[in-house]
């Protein structure tokens, strides 16, 4: 099982908060398996919604070099959310809310994921998680999620597309000495000074770190050795320990440590939701402490 909503939330759980899934799936075995995966995980899955026509969404995944590759089917469950008023109470009490661009994809979904945000209180991280999985973006989805987020995450092949989807510069200028990090330094800059309600971009690069930046500073992570097993989830998990930290008051470094701790160990693991001995947890929040 997978998917950025559940992986961030299972990530997000495991590290203490209270975290609440919302999605919707179909009424169908696939479906049933979802929650019962769920259950055992610090989850709430109460307020998942169950489709009586559409089948619970799958993607299909290969490797290439080690890389995932997905196929994304559709329709899906998930491109029906149905904006409920206890989805709206919950969004007004949120302390942090996450949500992505795929899921987007579909015009009703589009509108009861930007009206949630749009219902959270000023104080409410809302961390919008670019997932540009071809044919299903478009510059407006991503424009409209800027306009709501204060924390953007996306990785480093990502950055140059929104950029060009958002119609700003994303090209070094003729003769530039800018290296690769310093053009993803200034894309996150263009980005932070186009968006005003923006507080932070985070940008992965992979087995290379990690960039975060903010209108006063930024931090680069060189990323952490790690033998990998696949690196589905990792960047939801990179995602999940950042809005954990953040919450806490955390700086730069330490939010760049915990997102490459967190995301490196699931790459080390299979699956998205691998599971988690009690040592391993203490071993990390113990690295990331230090």
């Amino acid at each position: 099982m997978g998917g950025a909503p559940a992986n961030f939330s299972a990530m997000a759980g495991r590290l203490g908060n209270h975290a609440v899934l919302l999605s919707r799936i179909g009424r169908d075995d696939l479906g049933r398996r979802a929650i019962e995966q769920l259950d055992p995980l610090p989850v709430d899955a109460s307020f998942v919604e169950t489709d009586a026509v559409h089948e619970t969404g799958r993607v299909t995944v290969r490797f290439e070099g080690g890389q995932p590759h997905y196929i994304i089917h559709q329709p899906a469950a998930w491109d029906f959310l149905e904006l409920s008023d206890e989805w709206v109470r919950l969004a007004e009490r949120a302390d942090a809310l996450c949500f992505g661009s795929l899921a987007q994809r579909s015009l009703e979904s589009r509108q009861t994921i930007q009206t949630l945000a749009a219902q959270t209180s000023s104080k409410c991280v809302r961390v919008f998680d670019v997932n540009l999985r071809a044919p299903f973006y478009s510059g407006e989805v991503i424009q409209e999620s800027l306009e709501l987020a204060t924390v953007m995450k996306m990785n480093d092949g990502e950055v140059p597309q929104v950029l060009a989807l958002l119609g700003l510069p994303c090209g070094d200028p003729p003769g530039s000495a800018e290296t690769g990090l310093d053009a993803l330094r200034l894309g996150a800059e263009r980005l932070l000074s186009e968006f005003p309600t923006l507080q932070m971009v985070a940008v992965t690069r992979g087995g290379e770190g990690s960039l975060l930046v903010t209108r006063d500073e930024w931090n680069e992570h060189p990323g952490l050795p790690v033998k990998v097993a696949d690196t589905i989830g990792a960047g939801d998990a990179f995602t999940a320990a950042l809005t954990h930290y953040l919450l806490r008051g955390a700086d730069l470094p330490t939010l760049n440590e915990a997102g490459n701790r967190w995301g490196g160990w699931v790459a080390s693991q299979s699956g998205a939701m691998p599971p988690l001995p009690d040592h391993v947890r203490a071993e990390i929040e113990a690295a990331i402490e230090a």
